[in-house]
């Protein structure tokens, strides 16, 4: 629940490196393919960087922007071939080397992410979004101490980057160190009033110190950005619950079930505000919805919930 708040930004960059050589079919192709793929369509982006290819097998741009294609229609192992093929090529390409990266860690293959993302600050020890893809696949291994490592060379290079503050603040909220964590959110704000999602970290962090009322002032500031994110009504109204303010809280699940009636999370969550409120019946109306969609439901809940009815079932 808690862990969804968070937003990673992973950095594409599409490979624009010098043509060596003059204008041709090939290169036609390939700068057709360019402004395909800033257009979003991906397919034709495709067709053109293939045809590049068949003209000249050795077009190590072609390979690698046909991989970024492949890349943003999920067809990743495609796009490591490419990225792979262009390597081969021109063994120098620092983009590509990242971008081969970022298509292992949508895989999951951490290690190999990693792997490549050192390669490119082989080459170029100051690229830092490599830095900030880098921290981020330690993040998902949970080597959060070498995450916050590389999120802070990025930093250390570029003071403003936004992305970096957002992800070593997630990486302090899971060491538990929230207090480094409120102070890296609070800096991302600096850069950016109005990023929803370091507001709902932010909040985050407050509420597993038990700053309710900070916490709820975060969530508010987010939701006043982005009224659209369930997530968010969810834990503002969890946070409502521990309050003891149930009725705000109710709300708050109510609105979450709104913009997304399969968010069962909130639904069980409201039927524990209404236990609390002693509204027996509605709290076993949110159960009962939960049983039939085939949600477990804690047994302790259950069972309270029976002994307070005076319900057998």
């Amino acid at each position: 629940m808690v862990d969804k708040l968070h937003q990673f930004k992973l950095m594409l960059l599409i490979i624009t490196l010098p043509i060596l050589f003059s204008c041709s079919s090939a290169q036609l192709y390939h700068d057709r393919g360019i402004d395909y793929t800033k257009k979003g369509q991906y397919d034709s982006a495709i067709s053109d960087f293939t045809k590049a290819l068949e003209i000249d097998p050795k077009y190590a741009d072609a390979f690698g922007n046909r991989g970024l294609a492949f890349f943003y229609i999920g067809q990743f192992d495609l796009a490591i071939s490419d990225f792979t093929k262009a390597l081969e090529i021109n063994p120098r390409y620092t983009d590509t080397y990242n971008n081969r990266g970022l298509a292992y860690f949508y895989k999951g293959q951490y290690d190999q992410a990693i792997s490549d993302y050192t390669k490119a600050l082989e080459i170029n020890p100051r690229y830092t979004d490599t830095y900030n893809n880098r921290g981020l696949a330690y993040f998902y291994k949970g080597q959060y101490d070498q995450a916050i490592s590389d999120y802070t060379k990025a930093l250390e290079i570029n003071p403003r980057f936004l992305d970096a503050y957002t992800n070593r603040g997630f990486a302090y909220y899971y060491k538990g160190q929230h207090d480094q964590a409120i102070s890296d959110y609070t800096k991302a704000l600096e850069i950016n009033p109005r990023y929803a999602k370091a507001y709902g970290n932010r909040g985050v962090s407050y509420y597993s110190k038990g700053r309710y009322d900070q916490a709820i002032s975060d969530f508010t500031k987010a939701l006043e950005i982005n009224p659209r994110d369930a997530e968010v009504y969810n834990i503002r109204g969890i946070t409502y619950s521990d309050k003891g303010q149930h009725d705000q809280a109710i709300l708050d699940f109510t609105k979450a079930l709104e913009i997304n009636p399969a968010y069962s999370q909130a639904l069980f969550n409201r039927a524990k505000a209404y236990y609390s409120k002693r509204e027996y019946y509605k709290s076993w109306k949110d159960i009962n919805e939960l049983q039939e969609a085939g949600q477990k439901i804690p047994p302790e809940f259950l069972n309270d919930l029976r002994k307070a009815s005076g319900r057998d079932k």
